[in-house]
């Protein structure tokens, strides 16, 4: 009976008080954290990685990006979908063709994922469908006649619809 009446007293000096907790600031931690996640919550699921080499322009549009090819332009390079296309120091006179209008290697990789998600939904039913949409993240130092050889590459590979990706800026 000894051991019996050490173990109940340890069991008591062990015990921590109780605190009484005002439960008005646990709802405004509570709350306060929700509408923290709530606005850092990104509904579309899309994440575009942006090469260094890249400096993208700001906008205060609030429209969301769209899923689609992902093709990220620099000043000196060109990637789609992460994967390094074409680098300005293996640019040769085949690079473009139609009177310099149209750039080879990018045409043939947007021609290479348009057949890719064909294929694909050919072989799933729940894949999704291509839309022939082009997401362009371009520096902003890139000039206009260059822009319109990106978007006529695109246009001749399919590509309709041009999405730009630009840094949205919080008022």
């Amino acid at each position: 009976m000894v051991t019996q009446k050490s173990v109940k007293n340890k069991s008591r000096k062990g015990r921590i008080p109780l605190v009484n907790l005002d439960i008005t600031s646990v709802l405004d931690i509570v709350v306060i954290t929700m509408v923290f996640l709530i606005q850092n919550y990104n509904a579309t699921g899309e994440l575009i990685n942006i090469p260094k080499e890249v400096v993208i322009p700001n906008t205060i549009s609030t429209k969301q990006n769209s899923a689609g090819v992902i093709v990220q332009v620099s000043p000196s390079k060109i990637w789609v979908d992460d994967t390094l296309i074409l680098d300005s120091t293996a640019i040769t006179k085949n690079s473009y063709d139609r009177e310099g209008r149209r750039i080879v290697p990018l045409f043939n990789e947007l021609v290479r994922k348009k057949e890719l998600i064909k294929q694909i939904k050919n072989t799933s039913p729940n894949a999704v469908d291509f839309t022939g949409r082009v997401n362009l993240v371009m520096d902003k130092s890139i000039k206009f006649d260059y822009v319109k050889k990106l978007l006529y590459t695109a246009a001749e590979a399919g590509y309709s619809q041009y999405k730009f990706i630009v840094l949205g800026v919080e008022q």
